[in-house]
């Protein structure tokens, strides 16, 4: 069990990046995705040319990387009135937070998540939730995090670990540490195989990868890259 884990995967940088991090500590890694009725949906079909490129490009991870889980959390797009869930214009609400937050869900994501690694004896949960630079949202907050690992290791009987490698760096961080991890080869699937942006835009290309190029979640990307590109960290 010391030596397996299970990836939360939604088919973006983070989460990818996160991916790479499990593949070089632990023996096996599976990954687990979500599908909730997300306006970016297209994530579900990154995800698995992410899995296919891991395979294909990089001997030393690929017989780690163990099977794929994904399930159908629609009931969280019913009940959640947002932008990542419904065609509506990104905002921020009367409590500062962007209408992009989707209430509960990376609470629910990781206790599905235990759910299955409790199945399949994985004691390493893995996410790529970030409070440096971020949106605000207060389930992707280290506290929120540590607390939801005790809520479950008491409710399940049983230790897990949760992992979020990229809770203290910011996006410029999180490009380094990718290239740090899979160099070149790594980077280059970051740009061509993953997907951010909450539009689901995939037809226009930047140098950082695909996205509208203008909703906050191209815009941190976007911007990240370009200080890591600056600081000159590749």
């Amino acid at each position: 069990m010391m030596d397996r884990a299970l990836v939360l995967l939604s088919g973006g940088q983070d989460s990818t990046v996160c991916l790479a991090w499990a593949l070089e500590r632990f023996e096996t890694v599976e990954t687990i995705g979500f599908d909730y009725g997300q306006r970016h949906r297209v994530e579900m079909t990154c995800r698995i040319a992410i899995r296919s490129a891991i395979r294909r490009d990089f001997p030393r991870w690929a017989d780690r990387l163990g099977c794929d889980h994904v399930l159908d959390l629609g009931v969280l797009g019913t009940i959640s009135d947002t932008a990542l869930t419904q065609d509506a214009a990104i905002a921020f609400n009367a409590n500062g937070l962007p209408n992009t937050f989707v209430p509960g869900r990376n609470l629910l994501f990781f206790q599905f998540a235990a759910a299955v690694a409790y199945r399949r004896s994985l004691k390493h949960l893995v996410g790529g939730m970030c409070e440096t630079d971020y949106s605000g949202y207060p389930d992707c907050r280290d506290d929120t995090l540590k607390a939801l690992q005790v809520a479950i290791n008491l409710g399940m009987d049983r230790r897990f670990v949760i992992h979020t490698p990229l809770m203290w760096r910011d996006k410029a961080a999180t490009w380094k540490m990718g290239f740090e991890l899979g160099g070149a080869p790594f980077e280059a699937l970051t740009i061509d195989e993953t997907h951010t942006c909450y539009l689901g835009e995939r037809s226009r290309k930047h140098a950082w990868g695909f996205g509208c190029g203008t909703c906050p979640a191209c815009e941190l990307r976007s911007a990240g890259y370009n200080r890591y590109r600056a600081e000159g960290d590749r």
